[in-house]
């Protein structure tokens, strides 16, 4: 019994909860009131915490005043051939780098692990070069996913998982019984690393889908990203709030659906994080 009382949340514990969860789902309500209000509404003070009937206007004119459907599609390209891809390179290095012994494994891992810290701003010259005269990819969406099919971050973390989550011995056996090295990774580490992948893929979903800087560099308004687009809405004199908060409600939803499709595998990787350590 004192085991689990000990256990067991006091009112103090949801209290903070309680209060954690306000904080978190208020920015997201209060986009979604001010989209459903107009602009004058926006600017009342005291504010207008209530949601009004303006919504659906307001999304017709943010896909009036922008190319906002072709802006959801080519993000929804991007980021979903990024992800998939990240995820396959990543776990292929990982796995190789986590169970498959060879010449120089350390020092190449190490190697990728230094290009984190190398400021992404440093390389968008040459990588500018490269896309826009040698290969005319300039405003075309292979511009943004052919430079992100790898990630140095995705290799560390899913290496990391599986030297946990894989045992040798697990490997060995299967070996044993006429396993290769592709059904190794295929049949044995892939599997156990699904709660580990979808946590990458979720980050590098959110991570493409809210990229600004590359697409503002590399592409234009007449084949744009929703990030690029929902600047062109605040790129106003005179700027209409409602429009510019309508445009970021429409943006969310796709970050928001794949969190939902994305969400149970998360938590499994979350707390099996928690019972490791």
């Amino acid at each position: 019994m004192s085991r689990n009382r000990r256990l067991s949340a006091g009112r103090g514990v949801y209290a903070t909860l309680a209060v954690g969860v306000v904080l978190s789902v208020f920015p997201l309500y209060w986009t979604v009131a001010a989209a459903s209000r107009n602009n004058t509404d926006v600017h009342r003070v005291p504010p207008v915490l209530l949601p009004g009937g303006n919504l659906p206007h307001n999304i017709g004119e943010a896909f009036r005043q922008t190319d906002m459907g072709l802006a959801l599609l080519n993000s929804l390209v991007v980021s979903s051939t990024v992800t998939a891809c990240v995820v396959l390179t990543s776990s292929l290095a990982g796995f190789a780098f986590a169970k498959l012994p060879f010449r120089g494994r350390n020092p190449l891992l190490a190697s990728v692990v230094a290009t984190m810290m190398v400021p992404t701003q440093l390389g968008i010259i040459p990588l500018y070069i490269m896309m826009a005269n040698w290969f005319h990819w300039a405003d075309h969406l292979q511009a943004l996913i052919v430079p992100a099919v790898a990630n140095a971050f995705g290799v560390f973390f899913l290496r990391q998982y599986f030297v946990t989550a894989v045992p040798d011995e697990l490997l060995d056996a299967a070996r044993m019984d006429g396993c290769t090295t592709r059904g190794l990774y295929g049949h044995v580490a892939l599997p156990a690393a699904r709660p580990a992948t979808a946590v990458l893929g979720m980050l590098t979903f959110m991570a493409t889908w809210n990229d600004f800087y590359w697409p503002k560099v590399v592409m234009t308004q007449q084949n744009p990203t929703v990030q690029l687009t929902l600047s062109e809405l605040a790129s106003g004199y005179i700027k209409d709030y409602s429009l510019v908060l309508t445009g970021a409600l429409v943006a969310s939803l796709p970050v928001i659906a794949a969190f939902l499709l994305m969400g149970r595998q998360i938590i499994d990787g979350i707390m099996l994080g928690a019972v490791k350590s």
